[in-house]
């Protein structure tokens, strides 16, 4: 979602490290650029006047002008004021006494249903939470429908679907129901409309006067730039929103709603869409992000996705044939999949720190995701035989695996050296104790494939 603005900014900050001195003009015109990049970015106006206004005070201060790494200051200077302009600090829902209640708003089309899962899924995978979701939308065909199919998707209960209801007498029905059944909370997926209107603004009104929610969640289309802060601004006048959902933020949108919608409304962006899966959903840490954002990584966050999607009996399993200098095919392919659970090589390359300046490179080197896939193709059309002793396969093998796979030979020979190359260290590396089983663990994590390049 920040490429264009990681790119200027790095490139700003680049000419301003190049300098062994800095002047007050040369800040001026570094400032003048990050303005630019903010603009260029979707961010609004009077945010953007508001940053510049606060940075350069700072960022002329004489304790940064005399500075031996001057460049490196403004770098933390601007760092810091990114993560003041987008909240300080993740802000987790407020869920309180059961059943809370959390009411989606936004327009149609920003992804409120499948968000509204997701957050379901979350809540009642990572939080242990009992979760009912109820759909107040009577005006868009089969919306109800849409969300009891993604619950079912999800294993999160829906509220049972009845005929002329209005939206309010949905949610009153939705509370009862949770009370009775001992939820801990209740999602409540509002109607969305093309546009603003006052028949939307009175009905979620209604039903926010109805329900009393502990969270009252935007959920807004990162890709809709400005116009999303204008959204954003009208439902809080309307509904005081206590925080904000940004989906579509693995897409390509300038990331300037993001920078604006903190600032104008004053509600936190709690969470980030990151793709269509339904365990796409996660929270939004400013520091994190302002770091994404001017390529200093986000190796925290690399880690907890990790850890999360870390098999615990798969690692252990995999340390016990490590420790006999044992790894065939099938383990290459469970750290594939592993890669993929991470988000790909792209996913997880977007959160390492320096990466934004290889991006031409690595494109050029024709890393990414299709290698995974291909790699997977190959492994998949190997025989129970060749994957679990792959010294089997000899020439015309190879020419089958190749057809099957759809790929080229020269494919699978790379993948049989780079297998070849992982069984030799495994050998050399025989019984390794503890190191043995951190390493099993840092594969079984979600640690770099074999062939990852290097920095």
């Amino acid at each position: 979602m920040f490429d264009s603005l990681q790119q200027r900014l790095g490139a700003t900050f680049d000419r301003l490290r190049g300098r062994g001195a800095l002047s007050e003009s040369d800040v001026d015109e570094g400032l003048a650029d990050i303005r630019t990049a903010l603009i260029e970015a979707d961010v609004a106006l009077p945010v953007v006047k508001d940053f510049i206004d606060k940075v350069r005070p700072r960022a002329i201060g004489e304790n940064v002008i005399r500075s031996v790494t001057p460049g490196q200051q403004i770098v933390k200077i601007v760092h810091d004021q990114l993560v003041e302009t987008l909240g300080t600090e993740n802000s987790s829902l407020d869920l309180g006494s059961p059943p809370a209640p959390i009411l989606m708003v936004g327009l149609q089309g920003s992804g409120k249903t499948t968000t509204s899962a997701k957050l379901a899924l979350m809540l009642q995978t990572r939080e242990k939470k009992r979760v009912l979701m109820a759909s107040l939308d009577v005006h868009r065909p089969a919306a109800m429908e849409q969300l009891k199919i993604l619950g079912e998707q999800a294993g999160v209960p829906t509220l049972p679907i009845m005929a002329n209801q209005t939206p309010v007498e949905i949610a009153r029905r939705a509370m009862a129901a949770a009370k009775v059944g001992g939820y801990d909370v209740l999602i409540l997926d509002t109607a969305g409309r093309q546009h603003i209107d006052e028949q939307l603004m009175a009905e979620v009104a209604q039903v926010k006067a109805q329900t009393n929610p502990h969270e009252t969640l935007l959920v807004a289309d990162s890709l809709t730039g400005q116009d999303a802060v204008n959204i954003a601004k009208s439902f809080n006048d309307r509904v005081k929103l206590s925080g904000i959902i940004l989906t579509r933020s693995d897409g390509d949108a300038r990331g300037g709603a993001a920078l604006s919608m903190r600032a104008v409304t004053g509600a936190p962006i709690k969470f980030l869409g990151t793709g269509e899966k339904l365990d796409a959903l996660e929270a939004f840490h400013p520091a994190r992000v302002a770091s994404r954002i001017l390529d200093m990584g986000d190796v925290v966050s690399l880690v907890e996705k990790a850890a999360e999607s870390f098999d615990k009996e798969q690692g252990e399993k995999l340390a016990k044939k490590m420790k006999k200098g044992e790894f065939d095919m099938n383990d290459l392919a469970q750290q594939l999949q592993q890669m993929k659970k991470l988000g790909g090589m792209s996913g997880v390359l977007a959160m390492l720190p320096g990466v934004g300046k290889m991006k031409d490179q690595l494109a050029g080197a024709g890393l990414d995701d299709k290698i995974l896939t291909r790699q997977e193709a190959v492994i998949s059309s190997m025989t129970k035989q060749e994957r679990a002793n792959p010294d089997v396969i000899n020439g015309s093998r190879r020419k089958r695996i190749a057809a099957g796979a759809g790929v080229d030979v020269s494919d699978v020979n790379k993948l049989l050296k780079m297998h070849r190359q992982m069984s030799d260290m495994m050998k050399k590396m025989g019984k390794g104790g503890r190191a043995m089983q951190g390493l099993a663990n840092m594969f079984g994590g979600g640690g770099m494939p074999p062939g990852f390049p290097k920095r």
